[in-house]
């Protein structure tokens, strides 16, 4: 039982055991601008995690990297242009402006704006047919006029003319069966 508990206790603890990363770098600035160019560049392995946070074995790798041309006294954008060349823009939190990338950084702008657009025209449209409706009710609830008057008796003539076409023609149409029920 012991044996179980301290092979269980074992396994837990190589974890903590693990190699963890230390630079002996000649000055601070040094030391800050490793900091700095580790935590704005993204693991290309991990989603969401940049190289200083990364357990990985390439962000093991990449600082390693950075730490060489920091020592080197290469400047932050040699650095960087350096990763992107090898990466791919993924490997910047903030991607650079450039014809690929406008797209996100304005699209959202973009879509808002058409968004604002398409709730302003249906909101007008809206108040149109409302006030279309309003008008259709005010001419229906006017006293008849001579014109108003004039329109339903043509529109009266023609629907009687019309049916009594219909009546002629199912007359002519239909045999004359006097056995009806």
């Amino acid at each position: 039982m012991r044996a179980l508990i301290l092979i269980l206790l074992s396994a837990f603890a190589l974890p903590a055991f693990a190699a963890i990363d230390t630079y002996e770098f000649t000055d601070d600035a040094a030391r800050e601008r490793f900091q700095e160019l580790t935590a704005e560049l993204r693991c290309p392995k991990c989603q969401n995690q940049n190289l200083a946070d990364s357990n990985s074995p390439i962000a093991q790798d990449l600082r390693r990297e950075v730490y060489r041309m920091v020592e080197a006294g290469d400047s932050d954008q040699t650095i960087v242009d350096f990763m992107v060349a090898r990466y791919g823009e993924f490997v910047l939190y903030r991607p650079r402006l450039t014809g690929y990338t406008w797209i996100l950084w304005y699209g959202p702008f973009v879509l808002l704006g058409l968004g604002v657009i398409v709730v302003l025209i249906l909101g007008r449209r809206k108040k149109l047919s409302k006030a279309g409706a309003q008008a259709f009710d005010a001419d229906n609830s006017a006293p008849n006029t001579t014109a108003a008057t004039d329109h339903n008796a043509r529109l009266g003539a023609l629907l009687k003319s019309t049916d009594n076409s219909d009546r002629a023609g199912k007359q002519s149409d239909q045999p004359v069966n006097k056995e009806t029920p």
